[in-house]
């Protein structure tokens, strides 16, 4: 079954918003995205924060980019909610550590953390209700 077939069978609860949101909404947040882990990878390449500062930011990318191969190329809702909250965690992990050195990164990225808070608990629903 492709991909799109298998998302639309899928239950989903009554909040849950069009598919056709998802696009433009993540299209925002990853300039949003680009712009302030871009400015965190310069600061981390001029040494001027510590690896540990920047590893979240690093192990968010990563996860952000492993959640539509599970969820849509593996077709699998629980390793996907797994990835979501890890995208959840390493992102409030990321804004705290950044926050004395760059608050403006930490504010850019409110409208992303919204977005994840809801989509976290999105994915936990659809996958308790196709479970």
């Amino acid at each position: 079954m492709n991909q799109s077939t298998w998302y639309a069978l899928l239950e989903k609860p009554s909040w849950a918003p069009p598919a056709w949101l998802f696009g433009p909404v993540w299209s925002v947040l990853y300039i949003l995205i680009i712009i302030s882990f871009g400015y965190v990878t310069y600061l981390f390449f001029k040494k001027e924060i510590s690896w540990i500062i920047f590893l979240p930011f690093a192990l968010n990318i990563v996860f952000n980019l492993l959640f539509s191969p599970l969820q849509f190329g593996l077709q699998n809702n629980f390793l996907a909610m797994i990835d979501i909250f890890l995208i959840l965690g390493t992102l409030i992990w990321a804004l705290i550590v950044i926050f004395p050195i760059a608050r403006w990164v930490a504010f850019i990225n409110i409208p992303y953390l919204l977005w994840v808070s809801f989509a976290t608990v999105l994915q936990v629903t659809i996958t308790m209700i196709n479970w």
